[in-house]
């Protein structure tokens, strides 16, 4: 889900017609499923030489690195081969609490989300106080997905010019800022095929879920224990669809709506419409704390400091690094994790009381993390773009955004600029997966859900438990964070870890009340 950088029902919006929908979808051959066994088989028996790992991944001498090689196309699984990296910290076989021998449960993988984000840095959640019980049992295993780093990577533009400086970012672009972006993403479309090739078709969700099963396989694993978030979360939905007796226990942390419909261009209306509750959630919490803020004490009055900050910032940017485009990013983090609004209402408060470093530090653009930045949206894009038709036609772009944005202006825009490439993509659609289960096809799933998430709207939650018999959905109460397991939910966390070492599950369905709401911090401090 959008964006792997940063990344409410839209029913009444108008839907895609067909005759606006980019080239015929094609459905996956079923020459794929005998591919990755042939990838799966051998991957067992070569299995991953782990080692220390490189200086350039940045990893504690605990976490141990390999790679993994797993077919380009699975229907042609002798033909051209990639290698993923992997990253693996080994269990500790000790309980932190009574330090008593823990027997080993096996591997537990994660898929951190995305498109486009790596999750090598996974084993190192070993040493956190919260993990460390898993970290007993299980092996932590994380990995770049094909594409996404070092594992094949990809790339749709020249890193240097990937960020241009101060940008601005207009809620109600004019006709002709409409024409420069369709512009600009029609030739970011091209930019991806030129420098991939025909390789671009084959990077897709239902690969990364391929790609899972051949990683099971080199960790010596008959099923697989997962832990998937955000949209990792329907890695592990096509996962439980394709492999279901694969499946030893997985976790669905912060759901895609899984639905065929909604992959991906009403997923991502729908999330813009969440990520305006979410703005306004946000707006409270300042206009709560205006004594320490000054920015309002209603959240109409935020917005309209904030709109101030937005309009000086279009005139001036902020140490000639800060324009509107990079202060939305800032503040999109907010409206993804409540854990940022002490640091953004600080931000915004010092710059209207002429102090502009804390919103520098904040939202400048380092030219040295512009390569990755620029790897994870081409992976985003080739995945998303490929997975599922899109609107060809910019007009319904236009029509559909246009009246969403009157009642949610926030995110839409931005959201539309992130995903319009997906209008002109060069490569084959495919027809998305019907993710679902019947009884006693899986053994009991966990799902963890907020309320008020905006980055996957709650809807995508329910969705996946309709569609997987067995499943729970632990759900914490008038919560928006972004990503549950491990977070500020003791309850969830709960939840979490019996269902992880004891495969135990509270239900059908279970709820935790929010978690308490970050404390304001003093602008002085």
């Amino acid at each position: 889900m959008r964006t792997a950088a940063a990344l409410v029902a839209a029913g009444s919006l108008l839907l895609t017609t067909p005759s606006a929908v980019a080239r015929t979808p094609v459905s996956a051959p079923a020459s794929e499923a005998h591919g990755t066994a042939v990838a799966a088989a051998r991957a067992a028996s070569e299995g991953i030489g782990f080692g220390p790992c490189s200086e350039e991944q940045d990893l504690p001498p605990a976490v141990e690195c390999g790679t993994l090689r797993v077919p380009l196309d699975y229907t042609r699984p002798d033909g051209e081969q990639i290698r993923l990296t992997v990253s693996r910290s080994r269990a500790t076989g000790e309980d932190p609490a009574t330090g008593r021998a823990v027997p080993r449960q096996g591997s537990l993988v994660n898929n951190p989300g995305g498109p486009g984000v790596s999750g090598m840095y996974f084993p190192v959640l070993g040493v956190v106080p919260g993990w460390k019980r898993l970290a007993a049992a299980y092996d932590l295993v994380g990995y770049a997905p094909r594409g996404v780093g070092r594992s094949a990577p990809l790339s749709c533009a020249d890193p240097t010019t990937f960020h241009q400086g101060p940008a601005p970012a207009p809620q109600h672009p004019s006709a002709r800022v409409k024409r420069e972006r369709a512009a600009r993403a029609a030739a970011h479309a091209r930019g991806c095929a030129e420098r991939t090739g025909d390789a671009l078709r084959h990077y897709t969700s239902p690969n990364n879920a391929r790609d899972l099963d051949v990683l099971r396989a080199a960790l010596g694993e008959t099923r697989l224990t997962f832990l998937g978030s955000s949209y990792g979360t329907y890695i592990g939905a096509l996962y439980a669809t394709l492999f279901p007796s694969h499946v030893r226990r997985m976790v669905f942390d912060s759901a895609v709506n899984p639905a065929p419909e909604r992959i991906w261009y009403r997923n991502n209306l729908a999330q813009s419409a969440a990520f305006e509750d979410r703005w306004a959630d946000f707006r409270a919490w300042v206009a709560r704390h205006h004594d320490v803020y000054g920015l309002g004490d209603t959240a109409r009055e935020v917005q309209d400091s904030y709109d101030v900050v937005r309009e000086r910032l279009a005139r001036e940017p902020a140490g000639g690094k800060v324009g509107p485009a990079q202060l939305h990013t800032a503040m999109l983090k907010a409206a993804y994790y409540d854990d940022h609004w002490p640091q953004r209402a600080h931000a915004l408060s010092a710059y209207l009381k002429g102090d502009p470093g804390p919103l520098v530090e904040q939202a400048e653009e380092h030219p040295e993390a512009a390569a990755e930045a620029e790897n994870t949206r081409a992976v985003y894009l080739a995945v998303e773009c490929n997975d599922a038709p899109w609107p060809a036609d910019f007009a319904v772009w236009d029509r559909d955004n246009t009246r969403l944005a009157r009642r949610a202006p926030f995110e839409t825009w931005d959201n539309v600029w992130t995903n319009l490439p997906c209008a002109y993509w060069p490569a084959p659609r495919l027809k998305p997966l019907d993710v679902r289960a019947g009884k006693g096809e899986l053994p009991p799933t966990l799902i963890l859900a907020a309320e008020r998430d905006a980055a996957t709207p709650y809807d995508g939650a329910l969705e996946l438990h309709r569609r997987l018999a067995g499943s729970t959905l632990v759900t914490e109460r008038d919560a928006g964070s972004h990503g549950l397991a491990g977070g500020a939910s003791a309850c969830v966390n709960a939840h979490l870890t019996a269902y992880l070492l004891e495969g135990r599950v509270p239900g059908r369905r279970a709820s935790c009340a929010p978690h308490p709401a970050p404390e304001p911090s003093s602008p002085a401090a």
